[in-house]
């Protein structure tokens, strides 16, 4: 599976962006794709993912309320709306998945198995 990031840019807080995640695999029964983040100097952290067989989504504390995780299936594609951005949502995006997770590893890095190139996301105050 080879996934492909983009969407990423500079913005201003309190603006959107949009970042998509297309993958290369025609069926994804049982898969979780998710989003993680690794801005300056930090570890890299979950945002959030989504089951693709059944819809359910996954945030973080840090953007619940203002990112929206979503997918389109003819597209294989997988998007992060973000909402009312801030300075401190300023990384590089990448976009993960699996087949094989169980709903408490989603968050771990570790687990995911396929990873995309990542995109940068720049918020100035």
């Amino acid at each position: 599976v080879q996934l492909q990031a983009s969407g990423g840019g500079l913005v201003q807080a309190g603006d959107s962006l949009r970042l998509s995640c297309t993958a290369s695999s025609r069926s994804f029964s049982r898969w979780f794709m998710a989003w993680f983040r690794q801005a300056p100097g930090k570890e890299r952290e979950f945002v959030a993912a989504y089951k693709w067989t059944g819809g359910s989504t996954y945030y973080a504390d840090a953007v619940k309320g203002r990112f929206t995780i979503s997918r389109d299936s003819a597209k294989n594609t997988v998007y992060l709306q973000m909402n009312n951005l801030k300075p401190e949502d300023t990384a590089v995006y990448y976009c993960a998945a699996d087949s094989s997770l169980i709903s408490s590893s989603i968050r771990i890095e570790s687990q995911y198995d396929y990873w995309g190139q990542g995109t940068l996301v720049t918020v100035s105050s």
